[in-house]
């Protein structure tokens, strides 16, 4: 794949709403842009940590164990569903319980399907002189995305220093609906 179609493959797939977006636009409406920042070396490397090894040994690895897809789907599946239960639960921002944290951008990053399509599908293998050179434009997407993202849960916001339980609900079911899509998948596999 040429530089100019695998940029636009991962801007398609990040821009995708998913787990990590949907965390990232709730920190942008509830803490804001700056403060989101902060977020994003946390989805960076948890990105990093999965698609550097796929694209170097991943293909094979799988071929060896069809069910390692099917097991990572379903962990995915049980944190998503973890995080869409403490948005939904969440009162007010006092508790705590529904703070976006780096960790939780983290773990759900790790967990992300996309990384899977990046790492074994988009990303040339480690070996492809064109590897270096995607992995960077992947890695500033990412962080690229991310801004627009907490951007745009920044725009959301009101008056108010906490988004309104609305937003945390909604956000709680589009995770909700993830995790069972994701179980539904691992299912078929």
């Amino acid at each position: 794949m040429r530089t100019p179609e695998f940029l636009f493959a991962i801007w398609g797939l990040l821009l995708t709403p998913g787990p990590t977006n949907t965390l990232l636009a709730l920190s942008g409406a509830s803490a804001g842009l700056r403060r989101s920042a902060r977020l994003m070396p946390a989805e960076l490397a948890a990105y990093l940590l999965v698609v550097v090894p796929l694209a170097l040994f991943g293909a094979d690895l799988l071929a060896r164990q069809p069910l390692a897809a099917g097991a990572v789907k379903l962990a995915a599946a049980g944190w998503i569903a973890f995080l869409a239960v403490k948005l939904w639960r969440v009162e007010t921002a006092g508790t705590g319980d529904g703070e976006v944290t780096a960790r939780r951008v983290f773990v759900t990053t790790l967990l992300n399907p996309k990384g899977l399509i990046i790492g074994l599908t988009l990303l040339p293998r480690g070996t492809s002189p064109d590897f270096a050179l995607h992995l960077g434009v992947f890695a500033a997407s990412v962080v690229m995305v991310a801004a627009i993202w907490a951007g745009a849960g920044r725009m959301l916001k009101r008056d108010s220093a906490e988004p309104p339980r609305l937003y945390r609900r909604t956000a709680a079911l589009w995770l909700g609906l993830l995790a069972a899509a994701l179980v539904g998948a691992a299912l078929r596999a």
